[in-house]
């Protein structure tokens, strides 16, 4: 013999299924604030990482730069010292 639900189990039951779900909610709203606010805290970081970026690679430019620089007066001091001696120049370029 199959006895239906009352209405007082019904509605019961109802109650439960609404609990549950105001417990998933705020469940979920802090699951999302604790991600907003992680979000946040990545996108510093990267805010942070691309102006290193930019200062490192505004660092090797400079580097890059002396280095020429340097290369050049080098390549300059061996030709003033070619015109003294031919052969120390050619020992020195290898």
């Amino acid at each position: 013999m199959m006895v239906g639900l009352t209405g007082l189990e019904k509605f019961s039951h109802l109650e439960d299924k609404i609990y549950r779900t105001i417990e998933l909610t705020k469940t979920l709203r802090q699951e999302k604030e604790g991600l907003e606010r992680e979000l946040a805290s990545v996108r510093r970081e990267l805010g942070a990482l691309l102006d290193e970026k930019e200062r490192l690679e505004a660092h090797v430019e400079r580097l890059l730069s002396e280095r020429d620089t340097v290369r050049m007066k080098v390549e300059a001091m061996l030709d003033a010292i070619a015109v003294l001696d031919p052969e120390a120049v050619e020992v020195a370029r290898r």
